[in-house]
Formats: structure tokens, C-alpha cells, sequence
């Protein structure tokens, strides 16, 4: 066991004619987007009257510089250029707006059903969806903009009182009844319920409606996005409270994300769906890219599926999705693959490369929150082409283990010591493993931003060989990739934070056919 410490400083991203900043605010201020365009794709917006009213407003905020009224949040709340500034060209308008009726909407989300709930709201977006046939361009984004009512109700978690409720709903026998009814039907056993009853009969008409509210994600943001992937769009959702402009947003009160912040934020994550990175990677070592593993288990806790997230030294991400199984062990709580499957992972998100990217690999980094075992490892080794090294990461936040703290020299001793570290600490154990900071101090904002005692990653590696040090460097710079909002940093890195992500939308929809899958990153952000 080794106690040394690192300080592996802020990482660089690179944007317009290769120069670096620390901070994207900064970059793309002073010179512009990695990947510049004198003029951006389509778009569409679908929201109600009032959604789509206020969405007007807001791309005309999006084109005028913003800031708080008081300069000494600048730092924390960098002031915002305007779009063509920051991202090299206006924000367009959009070539449709769809609107949606407000009333159907408020209906639809106050379904008895969780499933009802989410698929009738998302099905009132995807009837205007539908119409982008006759448009002479397809669009390269939808932005879609929901009322805050449907935000709070089409949640996994989200209930309805009794009082609000638009419809009585299934009893939950009804439910089993037409569960096992399904089951039946794909076993080809009929006939066997008592179908001149009228209960039964009703129960059996609406089973297909039934079946199709159960296959997909009871979180409407999961199911619209997944759904959309059919359509090949990106979508944007947005609430409509986040567009309505007040004088104590505009100006950055406190109290209140000011609306510097949430252009800049909205403003990088559009950008990148319309088909453009922001930043890159200026870190990266050309031929190694990075592997996230996620895991989703089904509704019924039997069965888990993994995706596999490969991440570019281009800063492009692409996606995989394994096969169903029973990955999941409730005595370890982690999931893990069979070698077989391990292998037909990587060699599927592999050849995915391949048709993505083409050039040569020389090292894949493959990161998971649940950890690798032996006979894994050796399963995906045999995915490698010749000459390929594999090295494989536990990467989890170490809620229950020793904290750091910063030293100073308050006058009061029993003050001493309370700031969290820096962010880039990296505190060595062995050659193998160690605490990397990604949350603390940062001296661009010249604070912690953050609620709680800066909770470091565990990082291990568990198979493989490879320097902890440069891991660590690799990690870090991976909490600077999520392009749906610009932050300095994040707790963790893309690999882990966003393969959840995947889990949420490919793996909570199962009624979305694998053909429907898309492995551009953009529709899952």
C-alpha cells in the first residue's frame, strides 16, 4: 500500500483553429466551436401554443448576448456572447412548429397507469412527427417543449391523486388477467377465457393497446427520445417554465438559474445535435478509445440487457446493444456477462467502429461500474484484432471511504481545514488503484460548486496492464465530454455517467425493435 499524491490539473479541450482553453465557456467565447459551420441544419419545434409562443422568445435570446446584472457572478456564470458568437452562426428558426392541443396533453398525462400516461403524451408528439414527410428537407433536430404538468407526471415515480385522476384505469387483476392473456397468445394457446362474458371480452379488445403502453418506458423523456430514433431525428425536450424569460432570469438574480447559464447550456447541446462537436479532445492518443458497459434490468428483476458505449479520440461516441439474459447476480449485486456474450459485445461495437471510424485501434480502455471478472476479460480479449491491448477498469464513487480535505491557515484552528481539495487530486494507493477528485475546488470559478463533500471515484484496474497515473488523466478528461451542457467538469466521466443513459432509453423500451437502434451518441444525450 502507497500514499502518493498527484495533481493532474485541469485538461484542455481544443476548439476553433486548434486553440485550448480549460473552460468550453471560455473556448468557444474566444474562438469559437471545434467544428465550425457558416450555417446550421433545419429544425422543427412541437409544443403547445404557449410552448411554441415562448420558443420564439427564446431564439431570439438565443441570438443577443446575456449576462448577470451583477459582475461578480461573472465568474461562476460566465455572460453569454450570443449563438453566432460562441457556435460560428445564428440560430435559425425553425422551418415547422407543431402545435399540440394543451387540453389532450393535460389529459393524457393525468392517466390512472404510469405506461398510459407516457405513451398517450408521447404519442400527441409523434402524431406531429409523423408529418415530416412533406417537408422538401428533413430536419436535423426536433426540439420538442412540454408543459411542466407533463414533466411532473410521466415520471417512473410520478402518481396522479385520485381527485385529478382523467381516467378510472385497470384494477390490478385486470392487469394480470390481461398479462397472462398475452403470454397465452404468444404461446398460440387461445380460447382458453370465457369470451361471451362482456368484461372478458372488452378486457381482450383492448389487449394489443395494452400491450403496446407496457413495451415502452413509463418516463416520457426515455420513450420520446427512443421512439424518435425510428424517425432518425435528435430530439431536444424542454420545459415550457425553463423558456419563460423574467426579469430576475435575464438578469441573474440570486435565487434563480440565470438565463446566461441555461443559454449556454441549451445553446451546446443543440449545437451538437445538429450534427457538430463544440469541442474536442486534444488529450486523446490517436488509436485508443474508451468502453463503457451498462446494465438494465427488466421490469420483472429476471433479466438484464448491456450496451456497450465506445468513445473516440474525436470525441464521438458510438453504441451497441448486447443480448437479454440473467446477468444479474442479487448475491453480488453486479452484473456480469458469460464469455460468449462478452466476446459478441466488443466484437459487435468493434465492427461498429469499424463502419464508423475505420482506423486502426491499439488500445481499448474499457470501463464499468460493476467491475469485470476473470472469465469476462477473457471473453472480450477474444473479440481483439491482432495486436490490440485490453485493459479493463472499475470505476464506481467511493461514498463510504476517507475524504480529503485542504489545509489552510484560517486564524481559527477549529476553521482550519473545512475546503474540499482541489478537482484533479489524485490520490495513488498502489500501482493499481486509487481516489481520483473529479469534484472540489475549482480555481477557474474560484469555488466549490458543488452541495456536499466532494465524493471521489474509485478507480481500479482489475485485468490488463496500464499506468494508474495516465488512467486516472483518461478519466478526468472524459468528465469534459458530455456536450448536452457546458460545464468545466463533471463527477464522472461520459463512459460511466451517460451509459445509463443508454440503459434508460434503449433498455427501458423493449417495445423498440432493435431496428429502430441508432449508434450516434446525439439521441441519447
Amino acid at each position: 500500500m502507497t500514499n502518493t499524491f498527484h495533481f493532474l490539473g485541469e485538461p484542455l479541450l481544443e476548439f476553433g483553429h486548434g486553440q485550448t482553453a480549460e473552460d468550453p465557456h471560455d473556448g468557444l467565447a474566444l474562438f469559437g466551436p471545434a467544428e465550425p459551420c457558416s450555417q446550421l441544419p433545419s429544425n422543427i419545434v412541437i409544443g403547445t401554443e404557449r410552448g411554441v409562443e415562448a420558443w420564439k422568445q427564446w431564439c431570439a435570446a438565443l441570438n443577443a448576448p446575456a449576462a448577470c446584472v451583477d459582475p461578480s457572478r461573472h465568474r461562476a456564470w460566465p455572460p453569454f456572447p450570443g449563438f453566432d458568437v460562441a457556435f460560428g452562426a445564428k440560430w435559425p428558426v425553425p422551418v415547422r412548429s407543431y402545435t399540440v392541443d394543451a387540453a389532450k396533453l393535460s389529459e393524457a398525462s393525468r392517466k390512472t397507469d404510469k405506461h398510459d400516461r407516457a405513451f398517450e403524451v408521447a404519442n400527441l408528439y409523434m402524431e406531429q412527427v409523423e408529418r415530416l414527410g412533406k417537408l422538401d428537407a428533413r430536419p436535423a433536430l426536433a426540439i420538442c417543449i412540454i408543459p411542466d404538468e407533463v414533466f411532473e407526471n410521466c415520471r417512473p415515480n410520478s402518481t396522479v391523486s385520485k381527485a385529478n385522476r382523467s381516467d378510472v384505469g385497470l384494477t390490478r387483476d385486470e392487469k394480470t388477467f390481461l398479462k397472462k392473456a398475452i403470454v397465452n397468445r404468444d404461446q398460440g394457446q387461445g380460447g382458453l377465457f370465457d369470451e361471451e362474458d362482456p368484461n372478458v371480452t372488452a378486457l381482450l379488445e383492448g389487449m394489443d393497446a395494452f400491450e403496446e403502453a407496457q413495451g415502452y418506458s413509463p418516463d416520457f423523456r426515455r420513450q420520446l427520445k427512443g421512439r424518435m430514433m425510428g424517425h432518425e431525428l435528435p430530439v431536444q425536450i424542454i420545459k415550457e417554465s425553463t423558456l419563460l424569460i423574467t426579469a430576475q432570469v435575464r438578469n441573474g438574480e440570486k435565487g434563480t438559474n440565470p438565463l446566461s447559464d441555461r443559454l449556454w447550456n441549451f445553446g451546446t447541446a443543440i449545437f451538437y445535435k445538429c450534427g457538430s462537436k463544440p469541442w474536442k479532445t486534444p488529450w486523446a492518443r490517436e488509436g485508443v478509445c474508451y468502453v463503457g458497459l451498462a446494465y438494465k434490468l427488466s421490469e420483472d428483476q429476471r433479466t438484464a440487457c448491456c450496451a456497450a458505449q465506445m468513445f473516440l479520440d474525436s470525441g464521438d461516441g458510438i453504441v451497441f446493444v448486447g443480448e437479454f439474459g440473467p446477468w444479474y447476480s442479487a448475491k453480488e449485486g453486479e452484473f456480469h456477462l458469460p464469455p460468449d456474450k462478452a466476446e459478441a459485445l466488443l466484437r459487435g461495437t468493434i465492427a461498429t467502429y469499424k463502419e464508423q471510424d475505420g482506423r486502426p485501434l491499439k488500445e481499448i480502455f474499457l470501463h464499468a461500474h460493476s467491475g469485470i471478472s476473470a472469465q469476462e476479460y477473457r471473453g472480450f480479449q477474444r473479440a481483439l484484432p491482432e495486436g490490440v491491448k485490453l485493459v479493463a477498469i472499475r470505476v464506481r464513487q467511493d461514498r463510504g471511504g476517507m475524504r480529503l480535505y485542504r489545509h489552510d491557515e484560517h486564524p481559527e484552528p477549529s476553521q482550519r481545514g473545512k475546503h474540499p481539495v482541489q478537482r484533479g487530486v489524485f490520490w495513488q494507493r498502489t500501482a493499481r488503484h486509487g481516489l481520483l477528485f473529479t469534484n472540489g475546488f475549482k480555481p477557474r470559478i474560484a469555488t466549490y460548486d458543488g452541495f456536499e463533500v466532494p465524493v471521489p471515484l474509485s478507480i481500479s484496474i482489475q485485468h490488463g496492464d496500464g499506468d494508474i497515473v495516465q488512467v486516472a488523466k483518461d478519466i478526468l478528461g472524459l468528465t469534459k465530454l458530455n456536450y448536452n451542457s457546458c460545464q468545466l467538469g463533471e463527477g464522472r466521466p461520459i463512459t460511466i455517467k451517460y451509459s445509463d443513459r443508454v440503459g434508460e432509453i434503449l433498455l427501458a423500451n423493449p417495445g423498440l425493435t432493435s431496428d429502430k437502434w441508432r449508434h450516434n451518441f446525439k439521441y441519447y444525450a
